[in-house]
């Protein structure tokens, strides 16, 4: 995995470009064929891994630097909503719906949420996917004094715009009072170092493809120590 990092990249930190693809292999299973949406598509690394994936993909993003940037990689073989989600109208329905690392950021969780409950296709799912307050290397960040408690907010947490962190339980209660039916529910990738400790490790000696595979084979085991977290939904009824 680390060898592949840099064609992840392309403007992400190796990080976050390399959580994109662990991301498609935890969802993998419970992906099917259809219309897809992605929500936020940032630098496109994610957006570029859903297109392997999906023949028919939709973007909504509301930053146009976001947009440019992604099209320029990708050009038109997706196709690109320049909105926020409150404004987005379409008659559209959407068999998936990847909501990743957003919900932290909206004013309203629970709307936002029952909005897109109402974009899916009938057995549609939608991946929510948010940072985990209870990270082993946040639990270590409050030790040093760094957070008052797990789930507070960093200068670099709120320059980034989020709002919140989440624990497992508190995006499944957002997700149950937006009205949807939790399929699963799970972590990404065990996380015992920071962002910024493993951008400046990936891809040197002391970060090896097997501690990266191995982190990710023990986030499957505990989900409430992982870097993401994450629900599949359905729409109720």
């Amino acid at each position: 995995m680390a060898a592949a990092v840099a064609s992840y990249g392309e403007g992400a930190a190796p990080f976050d470009a390399l959580m994109r693809g662990y991301m498609m292999r935890a969802f993998s299973p419970w992906f099917t064929d259809g219309a897809c949406l992605q929500v936020g598509c940032a630098h496109g690394d994610q957006t570029s891994l859903l297109l392997e994936r999906f023949d028919d993909l939709t973007v909504l993003e509301p930053d146009p630097t976001f947009v440019a940037h992604t099209r320029k990689r990708l050009g038109d073989r997706v196709v690109f909503i320049e909105a926020l989600l409150e404004d987005y109208e379409t008659d559209r329905r959407f068999d998936t719906i990847v909501f990743s690392h957003v919900l932290e950021h909206v004013a309203d969780p629970v709307a936002a949420l029952r909005r897109l409950g109402a974009l899916l296709a009938p057995g549609g799912r939608l991946y929510v996917v948010v940072p985990n307050a209870e990270a082993p290397s946040r639990r270590i960040a409050v030790k040093m004094g760094l957070f008052s408690h797990l789930e507070g907010l960093s200068a670099a947490d709120e320059a980034a715009g989020h709002r919140r962190v989440y624990r497992l339980d508190t995006l499944q209660r957002d997700v149950a009072a937006a009205g949807l039916n939790a399929e699963q529910s799970g972590g990404i990738f065990y996380k015992p170092l920071a962002n910024f400790q493993f951008n400046a490790l990936i891809g040197g000696p002391l970060i090896s493809d097997d501690f990266l595979e191995a982190c990710y084979a023990l986030g499957q085991e505990r989900p409430t120590e992982c870097a993401s977290i994450f629900v599949v939904a359905k729409a109720a009824g």
